[in-house]
């Protein structure tokens, strides 16, 4: 039988290549380190841009990212409720009419939320009994026959058209309604509870940081009984103080306490808990801030609609074994409580993310200068060569379908030599 010259390997060979290909590679991928060729350019624009760049990066991870922005410490909100009470009494004397106001009638709701009305002005309207009476003379309602009056609701209206005008007296249309009905074209000027200015507010707002089981009050370290029955809150001398003069929270927000009387408005007050939790607990303190949210305390036009914050309100009785009311159009300063909070504290996780992306962005420095060079420097294509090693394509030999391109190469030196 013919026999070709050069023998197949056998399978024992083959597996023998086959083991020692896989030794080989797992031996380079665990014992060897493969590291960029790098090029060292002597270039002082190149070189100068780089350490410009390096510069504004070290810059931004060390004053943005770790001393603005906190990047070294983990952060968490509060959970929270705010409580309030209200004191003072008003005095009122309206048509030669005595009338002492005090905290369950000037404040709503009563309970002491963190969102409530404080009456200053109002009009009250005695006695109304549901029956037929004329529109107030400031109505739209205006008439001259029965035909102007037919039978229905208006939305502005005070109650309901009974189809009748009341030529030879008011000519305004009968309504079915809460008689006497209410007439506000004329609002009390000055407001009838000046002596709003002069209430006092208590806050008392707790927080709690549940991801770092801290909670904290606005009464804080030093304030007692003692010192609550004295303080009044100012920006500068009692800070911490949680009890405020109206007067003083309307002049704070910007607003003139008049003007705002009169025909009601809104203030926020923001109750701010900023806490670094790397110092002592007992650092961690409110900050309040006052805000006008409803129009601006520098308006001049008079002619702007819906000025100011009301509403109505109806205290119910029975004479006579009929149900009559007293109706009250409320004209008041609404304060809204808003509380806002972050704790911050050490965490390595986003230590360790906020130097991870800093180092990342160091790469921008290399990209920038390796574009100056391969693109705009007159020398750029020697550096392309310096920088990048072309090499052709080597075909494997049939019979070492096994061998590395390491073992390829050191045998070819082997036999160079």
């Amino acid at each position: 039988m013919y026999t070709s010259g050069v023998e197949r390997p056998s399978s024992l060979q083959r597996s023998s290549k086959m083991k020692s290909f896989i030794t080989n590679t797992l031996s380079d991928f665990f014992f060897e380190y493969e590291t960029p060729r790098q090029v060292l350019v002597r270039s002082r624009r190149v070189g100068v841009v780089c350490r410009l760049i390096q510069l504004g990066v070290l810059a931004y991870i060390i004053g943005w990212v770790f001393i603005y922005e906190k990047g070294y410490q983990s952060s968490d909100t509060a959970v929270g409720s705010v409580l309030t009470k209200m004191k003072g009494v008003g005095y009122t004397n309206v048509t030669g009419e005595e009338r002492i106001w005090d905290v369950a009638d000037y404040v709503f709701p009563v309970q002491g939320d963190s969102s409530f009305v404080v009456m200053t002005n109002y009009i009250m309207t005695k006695g109304q009994k549901i029956e037929k009476c004329s529109e107030p003379p400031n109505s739209k309602n205006r008439c001259s026959s029965d035909a102007d009056c037919e039978g229905r609701s208006e939305r502005t209206g005070d109650g309901h058209m009974t189809g009748k005008c009341l030529v030879n007296t008011t000519k305004m249309c009968e309504v079915l309604a809460w008689c006497p009905v209410e007439d506000d074209s004329s609002i009390p000027d000055p407001a009838l509870l000046m002596s709003a200015e002069n209430f006092t507010l208590f806050i008392k707002n707790t927080i709690n940081f549940p991801a770092y089981g801290v909670m904290r009050c606005n009464l804080v370290e030093g304030i007692d009984n003692q010192y609550i029955k004295s303080c009044l809150y100012d920006p500068k001398t009692a800070p911490l103080c949680p009890i405020f003069r109206l007067g003083d929270l309307v002049q704070m927000s910007g607003f003139n306490f008049a003007a705002i009387a009169k025909v009601g408005g809104a203030i926020g007050i923001i109750i701010d808990w900023t806490c670094n939790l790397d110092h002592d607990q007992s650092d961690c303190k409110p900050i309040y801030s006052f805000h006008g949210l409803y129009g601006n305390p520098d308006e001049a036009d008079t002619a702007r609609a819906s000025v100011g914050y009301n509403f109505r309100y109806a205290k119910h009785y029975m004479e006579d074994k009929q149900e009559k009311r007293t109706l009250l159009k409320v004209f008041g300063i609404r304060f809204d409580i808003i509380v806002r909070s972050v704790a911050r504290k050490f965490d390595i996780i986003p230590t360790l993310t906020a130097i991870g992306s800093g180092v990342g962005i160091f790469g921008v420095a290399t990209v920038v200068c390796d574009l100056i060079l391969l693109y705009l420097l007159p020398k750029r294509e020697f550096y392309n060569n310096m920088k990048f090693k072309v090499t052709e394509t080597m075909e494997k030999e049939p019979l070492d379908e096994f061998k590395s391109e390491k073992e390829v190469s050191k045998s070819d030196s082997a036999e160079g030599s």
